[in-house]
């Protein structure tokens, strides 16, 4: 896999999760981490009270932003609701990877804009007995990597994958293909509700281009330090998996 080449680069490797529910708030967060984090994400919380203006200025100040959508429809909503986002020069959306329909709609709303498509295979939360309930008879591992090869066939950008996924999906696609991890726990942080979690440094190692971190960084008692450690501890792996 094609490794950051510069510092630049692997500072955009953590996306700060902004799960909060207010604009105040998470532009209040954001002015707390300033230069120590490039790369925001934006979900369903906030996106409703005041997501997309914060997006707008973050875009403007020069950040990098991914929307967390996970979007899922019949594939003309899809299309469409694509273009607009795209429209808002946003850096990276999620749709579910759950058909190929759904998947290639995404791909004629992105056209030929900037934006990077990312396929959400399995939520980090979800375990074999919940896919189970679910009528899905693969586990976590087998159905993510399923999925992921599908985007991978359909020309997504990447997709979203716990770290425990990454390595086989890398070796199941090319040095292009984005992995995006989440479920990232600091080592001796709690695990929250995440039942497939990995350090930064074992998500590296085993393949991913970014991390999301959350709650890690939000609830800290020093949010920029927590960060910056978390950058540290992602940069150091960088430099490991080139040895």
């Amino acid at each position: 896999m094609q490794d950051p080449e510069t510092d630049a680069d692997v500072s955009r490797a953590l996306i700060v999760a902004l799960d909060v529910p207010s604009y105040d708030e998470a532009a209040a967060i954001v002015g707390e981490l300033g230069d120590a984090v490039n790369f925001y994400k934006i979900g369903l919380e906030l996106l409703f009270n005041g997501g997309l203006r914060l997006a707008r200025e973050l875009r403007d100040d020069g950040k990098l932003v991914f929307l967390d959508m996970k979007f899922l429809d019949i594939g003309n909503t899809v299309e469409k609701a694509v273009r607009n986002v795209a429209k808002l020069g946003v850096n990276f959306l999620t749709i579910h990877a759950v058909d190929r329909k759904t998947l290639q709609a995404a791909q004629e709303g992105k056209g030929s804009s900037a934006l990077k498509l990312l396929g959400v295979t399995v939520l980090t939360n979800l375990t074999g007995e919940d896919l189970a309930e679910q009528g899905v008879s693969e586990s976590p591992h087998d159905l993510a990597l399923r999925r992921a090869r599908m985007a991978y066939g359909v020309g997504i950008d990447g997709v979203v994958a716990s770290g425990l996924e990454a390595q086989a999906i890398r070796q199941a696609t090319d040095e292009k293909f984005t992995i995006v991890t989440p479920g990232i726990r600091p080592s001796g942080s709690t695990t929250d509700d995440q039942a497939r979690a990995m350090t930064p440094r074992e998500a590296i190692l085993a393949g991913a281009n970014h991390l999301v971190v959350g709650r890690p960084i939000l609830t800290a008692p020093d949010r920029r330090k927590a960060a910056l450690d978390i950058q540290n501890e992602i940069s150091a792996a960088f430099s490991e998996r080139k040895s």
